[in-house]
């Protein structure tokens, strides 16, 4: 991916024309890479830029006022998914009040015909876009007509029976499924962040771990998991991680916290990523110190029990 924009308002980012894909792309899944895959093939026969407009915050954050929305990828992540799907563009636009209330067939004159040049746009199944989505496939077609650009819809992947769905996968986190989450995403579920100093708590009761914020996102998972870590050499380690508020500790922020088994380097500033394997158990409060580490300790030992279990994860 060449270049990546903000913007509705500018110059053409596409001289020779585009063929297009929109969409919230949450997770990057199988069916959101079927329609990466079917705008990049169809671009490349036609000599024309593959672009993806995407938006940020998503707009059901948006809509939700400030109350958490659980999501699959934060920026970064739906980016590098980009970038591997070798689109040429990415329009990764503000979605706030203004675009909110944007007309359908202003959306299609700014952005598809004078932003992006259009000569074909691709969408998922049920899409819907504009003011209190009140535009859909067949708007999307007739505009076309006017303006000079084709407009389709993909069918929804479908894996085992069941369609694939950003709303699906969440569902299937939330309840533990993550192998089935894995076959719908098309890899495993993980969350990526560069590691920060703690209160090196767990270093001094003999589980020190990396520490990865999650700021602004709220995961669709919560509790204690076997996982891997990747990131920190050319292997990937298996550990025992944490997802939550810590209330023993009295902990405010949701706080990813890893422990890598049989590793005790430094890893401060690194970028890792943490590949959840099975969920263990529930976060909960303990009464003293004692009684969580005898706890971590039966945790560590189920983890390493599931890691080596063959064909685990």
């Amino acid at each position: 991916m060449r270049m990546l924009f903000r913007d509705i308002a500018g110059d053409p980012v596409a001289a020779r024309g585009s063929v297009v894909c929109i969409g919230a792309f949450d997770g990057v899944h199988l069916g959101h890479r079927a329609v990466l895959a079917r705008v990049r093939g169809r671009a490349r026969e036609l000599n024309l830029d593959a672009i993806v407009v995407s938006f940020e915050p998503l707009p059901r954050e948006f809509f939700a006022h400030g109350r958490a929305v659980a999501r699959l990828s934060n920026v970064r992540e739906k980016i590098e998914q980009f970038r591997e799907a070798q689109v040429d563009r990415a329009l990764l636009l503000r979605f706030n009040a203004a675009l909110a209330a944007m007309s359908a067939q202003d959306f299609v004159e700014r952005v598809l015909v004078r932003r992006l040049n259009a000569r074909e746009v691709w969408v998922g199944e049920g899409f819907r876009f504009g003011h209190a989505r009140g535009g859909d496939v067949d708007l999307l077609q007739r505009l076309g007509r006017e303006h000079g650009f084709t407009a389709q819809a993909l069918e929804p992947v479908v894996v085992e029976g069941e369609r694939i769905s950003s709303s699906a996968i969440r569902e299937a986190l939330a309840g533990g499924s993550f192998a089935l989450a894995a076959r719908w995403l098309g890899r495993p579920f993980a969350i990526g962040g560069h590691v920060v100093r703690g209160q090196q708590l767990g270093r001094k009761l003999g589980y020190p771990t990396a520490n990865v914020r999650l700021g602004s996102r709220t995961s669709p998972v919560d509790g204690i998991f076997a996982v891997r870590v990747h990131g920190i050499d050319d292997s990937v380690r298996p550990g025992v991680a944490s997802l939550g508020v810590r209330p023993t500790v009295n902990g405010k922020e949701p706080l990813l916290e890893a422990h890598v088994f049989d590793f005790d380097g430094d890893l401060y500033g690194r970028r890792i990523q943490v590949e959840f394997v099975e969920k263990l158990r529930d976060e909960e409060k303990f009464s003293d110190l004692d009684a969580m580490v005898r706890q971590i300790d039966r945790d560590a030992e189920q983890a390493r029990d599931i890691l080596l279990r063959p064909g685990a994860g």
